[in-house]
């Protein structure tokens, strides 16, 4: 108690001898002395740097929507004159009634303080000025113990506030201090400023507060816990008439006027903006733009201060993010894939746009939140890798084709290019780019792929034939499609390179897609072929506007040549021909496109990526819990129930509906026609059929044939007698069709396709009942019996 007594009169006296130094004459010995202590005082540094304090930085669209707002303190700066007189009055006469009048010490104050407390009785000092000094130190803080030092409770500190106080007087006006301090107080409950505390407590600018409201706004700042109207409405009521009674002693209002707030019920209307990323419409998007900027070293020296810089600063940070595309993309995956779906599947799409590299849109069948155990909830990003809060990636099935064909045109393979490419090939002799030899190779063809008779470039595309492209593979060399892929950006999601990974090295199967990447990488390949070759960077920012240092950062695209322009107009043709008579057949958009279905072993996962002129995306369907343990086969989805899913089945469908939403009001362009270098885009000719066969069985109106009911047998001989090749699956099905039947076949029956495609044949376990009925998107509605739906194949 002593201790404390001394300290009192210590600052009291220091107080004292200022104020004769400063405002008196000299008289005498006491005016030497004043002086002298005054002298040493003024001595002391008194350079405090002002600057403006933390505000919240908000994310916007390219359009300027909000997507989010991220802060440490939810704060917005506004000047003085945003101020309503009345709030101004409160806040001086609950604060510091003499403001305007003492030039940053209320000596008076001060000294009633200490006569008050030395009584029994504890009462404020501080003035204004010397509040916003405190508030400006707390908030320079970078350290535990310069904040602790901002906070301490000693007479260092008071005496090294005061000496600042007096030094920011003659630096600033009484308005220029004054707009600090209503912007840098703390007003309890997350509100930090008077323009937020406003809007949180009664949803109006501080321009329109009312006397009872900046009353009680006022009281806050001396004790905001214990005035918090949350918890304490009673304490905040009672406080807020003190402030009345305050403004009345110092002239501000009436008695009259103070009773008629008094009347006033609190009614406090508590909203709280939106902090981060989990309460955006655009979650997983705004996630990879705050990734974008702790992860790159331009926006600071390491990964802290960057992350300071994006919750402090007041950044407007403008995005890629088109509306019209996100929109589309979102609802896509969510009528296809949706959240909270019991399989656990999950579906992510890119979109990006080509020759700059701009994401367009970015969704993903997930609502972002960090509990991985709430069934459609994950904090992970699986549209982009690792290093951008992704995942691991997921094996990317035939959409790596387009990668070998690129590769082989480079070196200057023709159109014709052609091999016998049967149901199986042993392939050997291939060397990685470490210079080992790879084991012999024996690819087969899935059941999504199309193959049995010879191909070239365009046909084996078109039936997406792994054997075709295992030969192609073996040509061009491994080494140099893995350098392709490296070219166009591509590389594992983890972040290694294909041609530095161990695993890769070893990796036969590059072709047919066997590397985990992610919807962005492969997206962003797609793009270098719609843009004529130009490889860019992929980019999320467009611009950063930073209201602390008034500075703006433009970003712009990265962008380098990948491809020799016909090549890249080359893979264009041929990705273009799948959507004639080929695996994405059923995936017109209504204007010309280009794209390759990707399906991995066992339906593990499920892709498609494509482009237009105008934009190219990627989409991935699998089970983040394990592709291959939980794979997409007799599985529902929604209210779908899929015996196998396949790259056209949910992902090529998702990239419909995106295109034909994002393109609406878009010019129609056109592809690139074929570059005559490549030669002819002719199709090999099939064999000569004998006498007796159907010249074209393939080709009749009837297309495939209905063989549902028949048997395994009976089926495999109508279908091979029209001119396909069969494929019957280990996968039985619930079906009112009798046991070992065929219960459904894909594509559906009647389904026109080239000689040589393969159709799927499902065979019944029994059990079921016919059960369904016809949707008007051409799949069906899932019944108890779950019978199976088929649609478009990889």
């Amino acid at each position: 108690m002593l201790q404390r007594i001394s300290q009192l009169v210590v600052v009291s006296a220091i107080a004292g001898l200022l104020v004769a130094a400063l405002a008196l004459p000299a008289v005498g010995g006491v005016g030497i002395t004043a002086r002298n202590v005054a002298a040493g005082f003024l001595d002391m540094p008194g350079n405090l740097e002002t600057p403006p304090p933390p505000q919240r930085s908000t994310i916007y669209d390219s359009e300027g929507g909000v997507i989010a707002e991220i802060f440490d303190q939810n704060r917005e700066l506004i000047s003085l004159d945003d101020v309503s007189p009345v709030m101004v009055d409160a806040i001086l006469s609950i604060e510091d009634a003499r403001f305007y009048e003492h030039g940053g010490l209320d000596v008076s104050g001060t000294l009633r303080a200490a006569l008050r407390t030395l009584g029994g009785n504890t009462e404020g000092a501080s003035s204004i000025t010397q509040q916003y000094v405190k508030n400006v130190q707390i908030e320079a803080a970078t350290s535990q113990e310069e904040l602790e030092t901002a906070r301490e409770e000693t007479i260092a500190r008071k005496i090294r506030e005061l000496r600042y106080a007096i030094a920011l007087e003659k630096r600033m006006t009484k308005d220029e201090i004054l707009e600090g301090y209503l912007n840098i107080a703390y007003f309890s409950d997350g509100a930090y400023g008077v323009e937020s505390a406003a809007q949180h407590y009664f949803k109006v600018p501080a321009s329109e507060l009312e006397l009872h409201q900046a009353a009680t706004i006022a009281g806050l700042v001396r004790y905001p816990y214990l005035y918090n109207p949350r918890f304490f409405p009673e304490q905040t009521v009672e406080r807020r008439n003190v402030v009345l009674d305050r403004m009345v002693a110092s002239g501000a209002i009436t008695e009259a006027e103070a009773e008629e707030a008094k009347a006033e019920p609190l009614e406090v209307d508590l909203d709280t903006p939106p902090n981060g990323c989990v309460p955006s419409k655009q979650p997983f998007f705004c996630d990879y733009v705050v990734q974008e900027i702790e992860k790159d070293d331009r926006f600071g020296p390491n990964e802290t201060e960057r992350a300071r810089w994006l919750r402090t600063a007041g950044l407007e940070i403008h995005t890629t993010l088109v509306p019209q595309t996100q929109k589309s993309a979102q609802e896509a995956v969510d009528k296809w894939v949706p959240r909270k779906n019991e399989s656990r599947k999950v579906a992510a799409e890119v979109v990006i746009q080509p020759g700059t590299g701009r994401i367009l849109g970015m969704a993903q069948g997930r609502n972002y939140g960090p509990d991985e155990s709430k069934l459609g909830e994950t904090s992970i990003n699986f549209a982009t890798d690792a290093d951008r809060g992704g995942s691991s990636g997921f094996q990317a099935g035939s959409t790596f084709k387009a990668i070998t064909l690129a590769a082989a045109l480079e070196e200057g393979m023709p159109f014709s290019t052609a091999f016998n490419s049967p149901t199986k090939v042993s392939v050997s002799g291939q060397r990685s780019c470490n210079g080992g030899s790879l084991s012999t190779w024996e690819p087969s063809n899935a059941g999504d792929t199309a193959s049995g008779t010879t191909h070239n470039m365009v046909s084996g595309t078109k039936a997406s034939s792994n054997t075709y492209f295992a030969q192609l593979q073996a040509k061009v060399g491994i080494c140099d499609v893995m350098e392709m892929a490296e070219k166009l950006g591509l590389k594992r999601a983890d972040g290694t390179l294909f041609t530095e990974n161990e695993n890769s090295l070893a990796n036969s199967s590059f072709t047919l897609g066997s590397e985990e990447v992610s919807p962005l990488r492969v997206a962003n390949a797609y793009a270098t072929f719609a843009s004529g070759g130009m490889y860019c960077e992929p980019q999320a920012i467009t611009t950063i506007e930073d209201k602390q240092s008034d500075t703006t950062i433009e970003i712009e695209p990265e962008c380098e040549r990948a491809l020799d322009e016909d090549v890249a107009h080359g893979v264009s043709y041929l990705l273009s021909q799948t959507f004639n008579g080929g695996t994405a057949s059923a995936l017109g958009i209504g204007r010309p496109a280009a794209g390759k279905t990707g399906t991995t072993d066992g339906s593990a996962a499920a892709w498609f990526a494509g482009f237009t002129p105008q934009m190219a995306a990627a989409v991935f369907v699998a089970d983040p819990r394990g592709p291959q343990q939980y794979p997409l086969t007799n599985v529902t989805i929604g209210d779908r129930y899929f015996p196998v899913v396949y790259g056209a089945t949910i992902s090529g469908q998702i990239w419909k509906e995106t295109f034909q939403g994002a393109h609406e009001g878009l010019e129609v362009k056109q592809l690139p026609s074929a570059p005559g270098r490549f030669g002819s885009t002719s199709v090999p000719r099939p064999p000569s059929p004998e006498p007796d066969d159907d010249p074209s069985p393939a080709s009749d109106d009837g297309g495939v044939p209905d063989v549902v009911g028949q048997t395994e047998s009976e089926a495999v001989r109508l279908l091979e007698a029209a001119g396909y090749e069969v494929n019957v699956s280990a996968t039985r099905l619930n079906s009112s069709e009798p046991e070992g039947a065929v219960a459904a076949v894909n594509p559906d029956p009647g389904t026109r396709l080239p000689r040589g495609a393969t159709v799927n044949v499902f065979l019944s376990q029994g059990g079921g009942t016919a059960g369904t009925t016809d949707d008007d998107d051409g799949w069906f509605r899932v019944r108890p019996a779950h019978t199976p739906t088929t649609g478009p194949r990889d």
